[in-house]
């Protein structure tokens, strides 16, 4: 039935009804009249006059009669008005704040006012470019969620803030300064300067300005008259004090509040009663998860979220800490149930109107715990490198680099920010992108509180007292003891028919090692090893075969697992080659039934409807749906993202049946399976091969048993060859994972975001690292043992160092210099490992005087017994005793040689340290030793001639000979002493000895307590000397234009801000800037080609000379990164790829461009597209709109088609 078209009329005009309005008279009253026409009135005048048409009227005037215009008057063409000049107007500044108040003093009963007290006030003229406080103002909306890379970070939690009252503190205390001797000439940046001198020394040096003739001129009186009354009245009141207090020394500048602490905690008087020792400081708070939490539901009545299930003990223990706003580490069992832990803490933040960040290694974990969330809370955001979802939502959810950039821009989401949950915390062992969660836990404000989700680590307490003391508050510790549902482990040795359905128990659910399943799985392998010897002959199969075998080890093992209903499973290969193999391989099995292939049909449709009609044929898409048609997936990095996402949602709803995986989907994806199999237990870690470790076992094994379906979970290790050593199994199944360590490293772009800012200092972040922890911790017991060391050494009584003594600190230092000397010479070789028995002389079988050590060290050394080899002589009868020297106690080797049985003799004696054989007497190998080398010490009291190093052990090494020499001059001086003839030379030394000692270990404390003890100083020391000498800083420190273009780039920072100065981009065209920036992130080698057009070619030989430049820049300034492997880092396989798809070529057809898989090329075009991004900022932060549009169009030219297909978690 066809519908009848209805015709719009246009709506009537009033003059149009057929209507007449008519005006009674002067009462306001109008009377509607059943005739056309205009309104009338009863008035004798008729209706006023209307205005003119003032259409009519333009045109009358300025079309048809213009003339009347004053453009067309000359008399008005020259007429100007004359402008009062007032250049004062241009430097005119506004005023700067009030930087104090008046506060009236009232009477506490009466509220009179008593006076009037000026008080300093706080947050004045702050903004996002000079301060760190949180009272700073916000900046512009358009930067609140990402932040300035010209705007201050917020004060890291943990660091003291300086207050009005510290900082007007410490200018009382600078108040001390000797003006004629502390004050600069020259001000730092500047080339001339003021001289201060007075006007009777000699004249300033050139380029200088004397202060005297300046002010000369100026009558300053008044001041002498003050002088001359001071000095004239030494009796007068202040007669009796002092100048200056004789305990306070001027206040030595310092480049950081712990060291002026430190410093001010050295030179305190302590009370006379001595100090207690420091309280034992506890961070980390370790919660006991065994008792039930009977009240919770007491504790809290409402919670912020509840569940369809009761929480475990260990979750309620962590949603009562999170209740107090404590922080917590979760190191819980995969698929205990971290989660509900994060989710408890964004319903909390919900309800308290803050914000949480969630932040995820990866990305793809990233989009599912998006999806996730949202399906739950609803009010969450998600921000990726390429992806900006609800910004505002109370939940952000991000990667843990992003998080870290907002941090170094001063965001304002920290302002509203409550908690941090961290997942996947153990991902800070990963070597390249550690360091970034050190320093996001580092610059953490102190509002936020922390929460850490990790799989159970074994130094997990250990980890959270570095956090605690980072933060200074207590971090609750909470682990599980076991997991939810146990693992079973067996070995799988084959597909003959005895052993195709048979399963060895390796390890029970309990924990259990069973030798015995392992020596039957061994017996099995064995009688199918010989029964293919007697087949194909002797020659064993010592690999682990070919796609042949293992097809057919699938294909039995998967059909028991079958039989035995134990899929899904996931099957872990350590080569995206090699899972590609083993699911093509399979083509004769099909897992699903044809209901559940109808389902995975329309999924894959609705899925692919977004992709462009070419993109749907792709040799990957096609191959995939075809195995997932039959219940099989692969999920490797070289997947395309698309369909990755595709397999993952098929397997969580149970329709893919055998998955194989790489180690990648073990990390945080919540995908757990019934089976997991290993098809090898060694991998290749990027340089060699070797064993998985326990942490990565049961990271991968974790994935098997769903909690709530499964009793037990079942891995299955295959034994393709041989079956594996014991032990080696022993050690990956039951050995501890891998502990939480250190990755922290420099970079330029931390050096250069924390140089910017002149309240934080490199020093102070590489302290507080995870690294530096171990020998930062005891800070507290070091300042307070310098205190009482400092102490101790003012009520020292100075030793007498005049007449006969003088020499006296001279003969310690030449003492203590020699031995350290004879310690060079000693352990110079690389032998300081090996250990010397040795048979000693001794008077009791405690004493330990040596001969190979040398004489008995008196308390007071003279200098024979400095010098010389005195050897021991025992005074009552001898004993011996068998002693464990190092190369150090070595102090000289001798011309003498003794033969004696020493296997006889360190049997002996032995035997003899039982109780039992404790009073037999000596064999006759032994007492004849002992009489030779009392032989020998009575024969040589002096000692015995000795070998010299340098002329007769021929060491040449330049330490060696130049201790040689420095020690004979130092023998010569000691046996040149004057002190040790005075009668008062032992008491002195004494007392010089326990003061120099004291000294020493003060000076030790100090050194530990300051920056030249962090390991990385060095390093740090040598990338400054970098960024100054190609300009990032000047010599005072200050980041210059280059450095805060750097500061803006996410990856290689120098090399594109290199480039992008030296105009190597600015003349390309956006299609070849982004084919030569793809050699800075693309992972897979290769060579550019030679297909590649001219300019392309140029292009990359240009970035690899900047490259080139750099790195000699670096070795010259002492870094240990050679050039090649500097300019090592550039691949440019993918050149060519990049080029002709910024081109607009299909994605299908650059498959044959390169051989690199398609998931790798969608990655290395993604972050090219996020490096286009932030070049575009940079050049417009430097002035270069050319550049930041032809940036900008290149980043539109990559974000096409599959390559930039919206995520299937996020719509």
């Amino acid at each position: 039935m066809m519908e009848t078209e209805r015709l719009v009329l246009p709506p009537l005009d009033p003059l149009d009804l057929p209507l007449r309005a008519v005006e009674l008279g002067c009462t306001g009253r109008w009377e509607l009249l059943n005739v056309r026409g205009a309104p009338e009135s009863t008035l004798p005048h008729g209706l006023p006059p209307c205005a003119p048409d003032l259409l009519q009227e333009a045109e009358r005037l300025f079309l048809s009669s213009p003339a009347w215009l004053p453009l067309h008057g000359v008399e008005y063409s020259a007429r100007k008005w004359q402008r009062k000049t007032d250049p004062w107007s241009l430097l005119a500044a506004p005023g700067a704040p009030v930087p104090s108040d008046l506060q009236a003093q009232r009477h506490p009963t009466t509220g009179q006012i008593l006076g009037y007290k000026e008080v300093l006030l706080e947050n004045t003229n702050l903004s996002a470019t000079t301060s760190l406080s949180l009272r700073r103002p916000p900046g512009p909306v358009s930067q609140s969620l990402w932040g300035n890379p010209t705007q201050y970070p917020f004060w890291p939690g943990g660091m003291d803030e300086p207050t009005i009252a510290d900082l007007s503190t410490r200018e009382e205390a600078e108040e001390d300064i000797d003006f004629e001797k502390d004050l600069l000439t020259i001000p730092p940046g500047f080339k001339k300067g003021v001289d201060f001198a007075p006007k009777d020394r000699p004249a300033p040096a050139p380029g200088l300005l004397s202060l005297s003739c300046l002010l000369e001129p100026l009558d300053l009186g008044g001041g002498d008259e003050d002088e001359s009354e001071a000095v004239g009245q030494p009796g007068g009141p202040g007669g009796d004090t002092a100048p200056a207090s004789s305990c306070s020394a001027p206040l030595a500048r310092t480049s950081s509040l712990e060291e002026l602490v430190m410093k001010e905690a050295s030179t305190v008087v302590s009370p006379p009663e001595p100090p207690k020792p420091p309280p034992q400081e506890q961070w980390a708070i370790p919660v006991d998860v065994t008792s039930p939490v009977g009240d919770f539901y007491r504790l809290i009545p409402q919670p912020a979220f509840q569940w369809a299930f009761e929480p475990d003990v260990f979750q309620k223990q962590a949603i009562l800490h999170l209740e107090q706003h404590d922080s917590v580490f979760v190191a819980a069992h995969t698929s205990a149930g971290k989660t509900v832990v994060a989710e408890y803490a964004i319903a909390l933040a919900q309800k308290h109107m803050t914000r949480t960040i969630y932040t995820s290694p990866i990305k793809a974990l990233s989009n599912q715990k998006f999806r996730d969330f949202r399906n739950t809370f609803g009010d969450v955001g998600l921000l990726t490198g390429d992806v900006q979802l609800h910004p505002e939502a109370s939940c952000l959810i991000m990667t843990t680099e992003i998080l870290r950039s907002m941090l170094y821009s001063g965001s304002d989401v920290i302002r509203d920010l409550e908690w941090v949950i961290f997942d996947e915390v153990h991902y800070i062992n990963d070597a390249e992108r550690g360091v970034v969660w050190e320093e996001v836990l580092i610059m953490l404000p102190d509002h936020v509180s922390i929460i850490l989700l990790s799989a159970t680590v074994p130094n997990a307490l250990e980890f959270a007292d570095w956090i605690g003391r980072l933060k200074r508050r207590q971090i609750y510790v909470i682990s599980t003891v076991a997991r939810p549902v146990p693992l079973e482990h067996y070995l799988f040795t084959g597909n003959s028919p005895k052993t195709q359905g048979e399963l060895f128990l390796l390890l029970d659910s309990r924990g259990a090692f069973h030798t015995k399943g392992y020596y039957a799985a061994v017996e099995a392998k064995k009688e199918r090893m010989s029964k293919h010897a007697q087949t194909f002959g002797a020659k064993q199969p010592m690999h682990q075969g070919g796609p042949a075998q293992d097809r057919g080890v699938y294909l039995s093992l998967l059909a028991s697992l079958r039989t035995r209903a134990q899929l899904p499973v996931v099957v872990f290969t350590f080569s995206r080659g090699r899972c590609d193999e083993q699911a093509s391989g399979l083509t004769s099995l099909d897992l699903t039934t044809s209901s559940e292939k109808s389902e995975i049909h329309l999924f894959l449709q609705r899925c692919l409807a977004r992709l462009r009609g070419s993109d749907r044929q792709l040799p990957q898409v096609l191959h995939m749906s075809e195995l997932l048609h039959r219940g099989l997936g692969v999920h490797h990095s070289g997947i395309l993202p698309i369909l990755k996402e595709i397999v993952e949602m098929l397997f969580s709803r149970g329709l893919v049946k055998v998955l194989f995986a790489t180690e990648t989907f073990a990390m945080g994806v919540n995908m757990p399976a019934r089976t997991v199999v290993f098809d090898s237990m060694r991998k290749h870690d990027g340089s060699t091969f070797r064993d998985l470790l326990p942490g990565e076992y049961v990271q991968m094994a974790g994935r098997a048993g769903r909690r709530g379906l499964d009793p037990t979970g079942t891995v299955i290790l295959l034994c393709k060859g041989r079956v594996p050593e014991m032990a080696d199994l022993h050690r990956m199944m039951m050995g501890k994972p891998s502990q939480l360590q250190s990755q922290f490293r420099l970079t330029y772009t931390m050096i250069l975001n924390l140089l910017r800012v002149d309240a934080l200092r490199v020093e102070d972040m590489m302290k507080r690292s995870f690294s530096e922890f171990p020998s930062r911790k005891d800070s507290k017991a070091h300042e307070q043992t310098l205190a009482e060391l400092s102490k101790k050494l003012g009520a020292l009584e100075e030793p007498d160092v005049t007449g006969q003594l003088a020499d006296l600190p001279e003969y310690y230092s030449w003492g203590e210099e020699l031995t350290e000397t004879r310690n060079v010479i000693q352990v110079s070789s690389n032998s300081t490992s090996r250990v010397f028995t040795t048979l000693v002389l001794c008077d009791k079988p405690m004493s330990e005087d040596p001969q190979d050590k040398g004489p008995a060290t008196a308390d007071v050394p003279h200098p024979d017994d400095l010098v010389g080899f005195k050897l021991f002589l025992p005074e009552g009868p001898c004993d011996h005793t068998v002693a464990k020297l190092h190369p150090g106690d070595v102090a000289a080797i001798t011309t003498k040689v003794l033969r004696v049985n020493g296997e006889k003799i360190l049997e002996d004696f032995s035997r003899r340290q039982q109780p039992k054989f404790k009073k037999d007497p000596p064999l006759a190998a032994v007492t004849t030793a002992v009489q030779e080398l009392l032989r020998l010490a009575q024969a040589y009291p002096a000692g015995p001639p000795t070998l010299d190093p340098v002329n007769d052990l021929q060491l040449k090494d330049v330490s060696v000979v130049e201790g040689g020499l420095r020690a004979r001059k130092l023998e010569e001086l000691i046996r040149g002493a004057q002190c040790v003839h005075s009668p008062r030379f032992p008491a002195q030394y004494l007392k010089l000895r326990e003061r120099m000692q004291i000294q020493k270990e003060m000076e030790r404390l100090r050194f530990l307590l300051s920056d030249q003890s962090l390991l990385l100083l060095p390093e740090y020391h040598q990338r400054v000397e970098v960024l100054r000498t190609l300009g990032y800083v000047d010599e005072a420190g200050t980041v210059k234009l280059a450095g805060r273009v750097a500061c803006a780039m996410s990856s290689h920072e120098l090399l594109l801000t290199e480039l992008m100065f030296d105009n190597a981009l600015s003349a390309l065209r956006p299609e070849e800037i982004a084919a030569l920036l793809s050699g800075l992130v693309c992972q897979s080698p290769g060579d550019p080609g030679d297909q590649l057009p001219s300019t392309l070619k140029q292009g990359v030989e240009r970035v690899r000379s900047v490259a080139k430049r750099i790195g000699e820049v670096q070795v010259a300034c002492g870094l240990n990164q050679t050039v090649e492997e500097f300019v090592g880092e550039l691949n440019f396989g993918l050149v060519e790829v990049v080029y002709e798809w910024a081109r607009g070529m299909p994605f299908s057809e650059l498959a044959g461009l390169s051989g690199t898989p398609e998931g790798l090329v969608v990655r290395c075009i993604q972050r090219l597209a996020e490096m286009c991004r932030s070049l575009r900022g940079a050049a417009r932060l430097v002035g270069e709109p050319v550049l930041g549009a032809k940036m900008e169009t290149a980043a539109t030219l990559l974000r096409r088609d599959i390559v930039f297909a919206a995520s299937l978690y996020t719509q």
